[in-house]
């Protein structure tokens, strides 16, 4: 059975944005949950919504939320800072860093486990949990402790897989989109994702793509170059971007022997709604690269639905479920 699913993030509704408060956020993501049961989805997210920030909301908090609540990490950056993280070469997609590495890191004030509890008191159906990658947050840090990148990155994987193993949820899935860019990282990123992994209680998964920033994709790279990090994962399955991306490089992921996959079948760089014929029709297509429909384990948006308005991301959440559907011959 190939089951739908979200990437993660849904739109933050407009009366989230207008009037934010502890209870209106619980309503948004009961709203959001509730949506993906009613239109048939099978493994709900709560839209990432928990991670909303009123002072950042062109942003779904995918590095500041994990980051800026740790112990050992200064949140206020400076022009001196600004500077020199700028200055690292391999700093160029993003000028300012989420924070600075002072001292050894804890979890701080960081809650996963709480965020997850209110998402799973209110989800009606199984659930998966989202979290970055610790290779991807260490590389947003300008760090004046630990000297070195995997050391850095060691160091928030143990604080993720310390919350995570409490985090009972049917999937959790390690959002990585900066590895792409970075194959020379790949042995490193997956080393340091599998520490996560390792510690989820349920099923683990790992979101691979090559950034989503105002609907534009931020990293180059070629799926072959990835092949020792898809090959190094301890992970379920792999959650990739296939509507859009180049059908002849994803081939090569059917010589990944022991991993199935979550396949992209809904173009969120797109407002266009998908009918049921095209999502159906992209689904068989990817069974054709994977080498057979076994491989494929859920079918899902590219990336999370966040830049896109509410209507026409649920316009394509309703065109996932029906082109399912429609490949099953239900």
């Amino acid at each position: 059975m190939i089951e739908t699913t979200l990437v993660g993030s849904y739109p933050v509704p407009s009366w989230l944005r207008a009037a934010p408060s502890r209870e209106a956020l619980d309503d948004a993501a009961a709203v959001v949950l509730a949506l993906q049961h009613r239109l048939g989805v099978d493994l709900l997210t709560d839209g990432e919504l928990s991670r909303f920030d009123i002072n950042h909301p062109e942003t779904n908090g995918m590095i500041e939320y994990f980051v800026r609540p740790l112990g050992g990490v200064r949140s206020a950056v400076g022009r001196a800072d600004a500077a020199r993280f700028a200055a690292q070469a391999h700093m160029g997609f993003r000028a300012r860093p989420a924070g600075v590495v002072t001292g050894p890191l804890d979890e701080g004030t960081l809650d996963l486990v709480g965020a997850y509890r209110v998402a799973r008191a209110l989800a009606t159906g199984p659930l998966k949990f989202t979290v970055t990658s610790p290779y991807m947050l260490a590389r947003t840090l300008l760090d004046d402790h630990y000297g070195d990148l995997r050391t850095l990155a060691l160091a928030l994987a143990d604080v993720l897989a310390g919350q995570l193993a409490e985090i009972d949820a049917e999937v959790v899935q390690v959002d990585e989109a900066n590895v792409p860019g970075r194959p020379q990282d790949a042995e490193l990123a997956a080393d340091v994702i599998n520490r996560v992994l390792d510690a989820v209680p349920g099923t683990p998964a790992v979101h691979l793509c090559f950034g989503n920033y105002g609907g534009q994709r931020v990293q180059s790279g070629r799926m072959r170059e990835l092949l020792p990090f898809f090959a190094a994962l301890r992970a379920d399955h792999v959650v990739l971007e296939a509507a859009r991306h180049d059908v002849d490089d994803l081939k090569v992921l059917a010589e990944v022997p022991d991993l199935k996959f979550g396949v992209g079948v809904i173009d969120i760089k797109d407002t266009q709604i998908e009918t049921a014929d095209r999502v159906a029709g992209r689904i068989e297509r990817a069974a054709g690269w994977l080498g057979g429909v076994g491989r494929i384990r859920y079918v899902h948006p590219d990336c999370g639905f966040w830049i896109l308005p509410r209507s026409v991301a649920d316009g394509k959440i309703a065109a996932l479920v029906a082109g399912r559907n429609r490949f099953l011959g239900e």
